[in-house]
């Protein structure tokens, strides 16, 4: 395809929606003649679905849960009085709270304004706030955002130690729905010695996230914590970033959520339209449909050409893996179906694995994130009238070219700033895209039974390790190998686990578990050192 025939058919295919500020680019997706047409019928049901779902429809039907992530921005279209009054009632207290925060009505334990957030969640607990905190952050905001987002003990200290002193001018957001995921509440219970040990109450400067009458929503009561705000069933955590998951950290942190709130619904409108040459979403679902064959046989790599964006590709990894990657269809067939998603950001990703996209094994297509607007304001020269930003659009056409010329598929997606209209757009393009998507391949987008199989999992292995260290303790100065141990506890069969578990106790005196060398690693004996 030469020159003229390539942007003959960029002209055919660019998606255009002046309401939303977005463009979306299909062109350099290799989609045959016909392909539209060959598609309209599935298409059709899609739409069929999306409109169900949005009145209200059973579409999980594995919890017999509504589906209600859109009616965050339009809560007239909720099918319940109550839900729209809740959805607004909501917004309206973080606002409000966020108000009372920032004029210094309501203050720390000591008397002092609150200067920092501290989000303790994960997941999509975690990662909607991240991305939207990085991307729409400014030196002048109000207060500085941190997050304990995972289970680890030397990633609490690193956050708490980035706080250091000014922990007392913290505000802490716990964010769970049932209250009971095991990350969230350890990362609690870290954080509220932190203020303990500080002099402090921890619920004097605590906020919880979750749903009524959860384990978080007794324990917060019964702390006398500063605010609740709630979650919904039919809200899921991946798509929960436009709920007080994220517009309590985001409006604290000074950002205009009813900006953001702004853009995801007029893109909701805009990508309603049945008409899927101009519905951006629809064409998406249809891009990635067509890239992999039906079944996700490509991975999707997100390249955003702005640093603000950095974290898109991570948000974007839970929205749409979580969503899509599911074993079985809506029939019980076994499908095993998921798209990977990974990214950078440009011009990094010249540097790093643009080479193999390139050259290499050809298991990808590209999403190129655009950002028109440099920055507020003028750039210098850094040649005769040629800018730093001159060069960072050089480079992302020039990567697209570069790919395009070796028949490596792409997307882009335009949009005119990063500002918080924009990410609700970009965040309302996505949840409808991937919705769409789960329609096109039959599979429940709406439900992660995997990951609540490695929840299981992981229960189990705690499991084994509280009969271990029984064990260990009830024949204290008795070292054993790790076979020795698991025949021990009648668990023989589990000899790995024990294994392992073995060796991380004996590496960290929380358990008082020690290790003797053998002659090999496996030979190497753990006794108890106290009762």
């Amino acid at each position: 395809m030469d020159a003229r025939q390539l942007w003959e058919r960029y002209r055919k295919h660019l998606c255009v929606c002046e309401s939303i500020g977005l463009r979306l680019d299909v062109s350099r997706m290799n989609f045959p003649d016909g392909f539209f047409e060959s598609k309209a019928s599935i298409m059709q049901r899609a739409f069929e679905a999306m409109t169900a779902l949005e009145k209200g429809a059973i579409a999980n039907p594995d919890e017999k849960r509504m589906v209600g992530h859109y009616w965050l921005r339009v809560p007239e279209l909720a099918p319940d009085a109550a839900i729209t009054k809740a959805v607004r009632d909501t917004l309206a207290g973080i606002h409000r709270f966020s108000d009372q925060v920032h004029g210094g009505a309501i203050k720390s334990q000591r008397g002092a304004k609150f200067q920092n957030v501290l989000v303790v969640g994960i997941g999509g607990s975690a990662l909607g706030p991240q991305f939207v905190g990085e991307a729409l952050g400014r030196s002048s905001d109000p207060m500085k955002l941190f997050f304990c987002d995972n289970t680890d003990p030397d990633g609490f200290d690193r956050t708490l130690q980035q706080i250091g002193d000014e922990l007392g001018e913290t505000l802490t957001i716990v964010i769970s729905k049932s209250g009971g995921t095991k990350e969230t509440r350890n990362g609690m219970l870290e954080v509220e010695r932190a203020y303990t040990a500080a002099g402090l109450t921890f619920g004097r400067h605590a906020v919880a996230v979750t749903g009524a009458g959860s384990e978080l929503d007794q324990y917060a009561q019964k702390g006398g914590w500063l605010e609740r705000f709630p979650m919904w069933d039919w809200v899921g955590g991946r798509t929960s970033e436009l709920s007080a998951v994220g517009l309590l950290p985001a409006c604290l942190q000074g950002i205009d959520i009813d900006a953001m709130l702004a853009g995801a619904r007029d893109t909701d409108v805009v990508t309603r339209s049945r008409d899927v040459a101009r519905n951006p979403a629809a064409l998406l679902a249809l891009m990635w449909h067509h890239a992999g064959g039906g079944r996700g046989a490509k991975d999707m790599v997100v390249l955003p050409y702005k640093d603000r964006l950095l974290l898109l590709s991570k948000y974007l990894q839970q929205l749409v893996m979580e969503s899509l990657g599911k074993e079985h269809d809506l029939d019980g067939k076994v499908v095993n179906q998921g798209i990977a998603v990974y990214g950078n950001k440009g011009s990094t990703d010249q540097h790093a694995y643009v080479q193999q996209l390139r050259d290499g094994v050809h298991n990808f297509f590209v999403t190129f994130i655009e950002v028109l607007r440099d920055r507020a304001g003028e750039s210098m020269a850094v040649e005769p009238d040629v800018t730093s930003g001159d060069y960072l659009t050089g480079f992302f056409l020039g990567t697209r070219a570069a790919l395009f010329e070796k028949g490596r598929e792409s997307i882009t997606v335009t949009v005119p700033d990063v500002s918080p209209r924009t990410v609700g757009v970009l965040i309302a393009l996505y949840e409808r895209a991937v919705g769409f998507y789960g329609s096109l391949t039959n599979i429940n987008a709406y439900h992660q039974p995997g990951v609540e199989a490695g929840k299981k999992a992981a229960g189990r292995v705690l499991d084994v390790q509280g009969k271990l260290l029984a064990s260990l303790r009830g024949s204290k100065g008795t070292a054993r190998t790790a076979d020795e141990w698991a025949s021990a506890i009648g668990a023989a069969d589990e000899v790995e686990t024990v294994f392992k578990v073995l060796e991380h106790m004996a590496a960290n005196p929380d358990h008082g578990v020690s290790r003797k060398p053998g002659a090999t690693v496996f030979d190497a004996r753990y006794e108890a050192l106290r009762n």
